[in-house]
């Protein structure tokens, strides 16, 4: 969510050195620049840190995370600049600053806590005191086409991100085809090259048919096929490159053919194996076409989490987050049916899960993200983004045809806002203990 900071504007120095903690006037490029060399090295640390511990991917989710964020407030810093109004910071992170360089009237930087980023724009409410040079270019005195512009700004910037994401996944990654199986790798067999293999089945054969019946995306239906025929000969259609080939293949007995030395279960029934891993093909759509694909599928995404997000703030939503609390049977069910919320701690997760799985996966999930932060900052209530547009169009009705601009009195809305803020803290700590309680099942593997 945007956090737009209520300070004090300050006029613009006409310089464009680096700014660190202590910053002051110098001469010396050295003193400046050293907190921007002290940065990159502790980025360099970290990173290094990461690889050797074999926690690159978490590395890569919190990498997006940040990205995320900031394209967020990247919004808002454009669609400020569009609208004419003064923008005084752009920061990653909360608290001392580490380093920073200023661009015209802009400060750019990091600060000490990376827990968010933020945008500074004078005047976001009627309650913020703002130096009278800057009094012009305030939010609160622009137009409602810009005001309303910023506010959607740093939403709209989600859903950019979405479109973008979903459209990479289906024209260059792909997704897989759940009406089909797929010889995803071959294996041995007690030692030896499997039955697939022997037959001359390959790595991204689709598997058609078992003596006559149609698989289809059914998996289970496939191994009852090939276990109900050990030592036994089946003919298995398969599909290469478009084009079908009838192999026969004689699975091996999995209650006799085990690795040397491993003593198999007594009393276990014949059954048949043919050494192959399998999964969903995944298929790739032309770049020209995925777009037309890519909004239909936004479209019903979005539907999906507007309903996901009503639910966060209905009477039973706020019921079931304490039940998923202290209930593992109420959690698991809220994660199967897909109301579930994650805490930052569990969709990390999730997210490096995803890593783990795959470029899909994590794109899908990157976009589910967008999407649930793109919507839920909606909400008309400050803090939130919404809280600002809902101004802009109350503040725009009231004014109507009048010379002189309407401006809501913020200081009436303050009661809603910790109220909002209160069920914005009670949502993450019941989401958080969840998490930390009952862990939720990697739904990748």
């Amino acid at each position: 969510m945007t956090v737009a900071d209520r300070g004090r504007g300050r006029e613009p120095r006409s310089d464009s050195r680096d700014v660190g903690p202590e910053d002051g006037p110098s001469d010396q490029v050295g003193p400046a620049r050293r907190p921007a060399i002290q940065l990159v090295v502790a980025v360099v640390a970290i990173v290094a840190l990461a690889v050797s511990t074999g926690a690159t991917d978490l590395l890569i989710v919190i990498a997006a995370v940040v990205a995320i964020v900031m394209l967020h407030e990247l919004g808002h810093l454009l669609a400020a600049k569009r609208g004419g109004m003064k923008v005084t910071e752009y920061f990653l992170g909360f608290g001392p600053r580490l380093w920073s360089i200023r661009r015209g009237e802009t400060e750019y930087g990091v600060k000490a806590f990376p827990l968010g980023g933020y945008v500074k724009i004078p005047g976001m409410t009627n309650l913020e005191d703002v130096d009278p040079a800057d009094e012009a270019r305030s939010y609160r005195q622009q137009p409602f086409r810009y005001r309303l512009l910023v506010a959607v700004a740093g939403s709209g910037m989600h859903f950019l991100m979405a479109f973008v994401l979903l459209w990479s996944l289906l024209a260059f990654v792909g997704t897989g085809n759940p009406n089909h199986v797929q010889v995803q790798a071959l294996q041995e067999v007690a030692g030896r090259p499997g039955p697939a293999q022997t037959a001359g089945v390959k790595v991204g054969d689709i598997i058609d048919s078992v003596d006559g019946r149609a698989v289809g995306g059914d998996v289970g239906l496939l191994t009852a096929l090939l276990h109900d025929h050990p030592d036994q000969p089946v003919t298995m259609v398969v599909e290469r490159g478009g084009v079908r080939h009838s192999l026969v293949v004689v699975p091996a007995n999995g209650r006799t053919d085990h690795e040397p030395g491993v003593v198999a279960p007594s009393g276990l029934a014949p059954y048949g194996v043919i050494g192959v891993s399998l999964g969903e093909p995944t298929q790739r759509t032309p770049p020209l076409q995925a777009f037309g694909s890519t909004v239909t599928g936004l479209v019903r995404y979005t539907g999906a989490t507007v309903a996901g997000v009503a639910h966060l703030f209905s009477p039973g939503g706020v019921v079931s987050r304490f039940h998923q609390a202290v209930s593992a049977k109420a959690a698991n069910r809220a994660a199967a049916n897909g109301t579930r919320v994650e805490s930052v701690v569990g969709a990390v997760r999730t997210a490096t899960q995803a890593a783990q799985a795959g470029i899909g996966a994590f794109l899908a999930i990157l976009v589910s993200l967008n999407l649930f932060l793109g919507v839920f900052n909606l909400f008309p209530m400050l803090p939130l983004d919404g809280g600002h547009v809902a101004i802009a169009v109350y503040e725009k009705i009231r004014t109507g045809r009048h010379r002189i601009a309407y401006h809501a009195d913020a200081a009436k809305l303050m009661p809603f806002t910790w109220l909002m803020l209160l069920f914005i803290g009670v949502l993450f700590a019941t989401a958080l203990v969840t998490d930390i309680l009952h862990p939720m099942a990697n739904p990748f593997r």
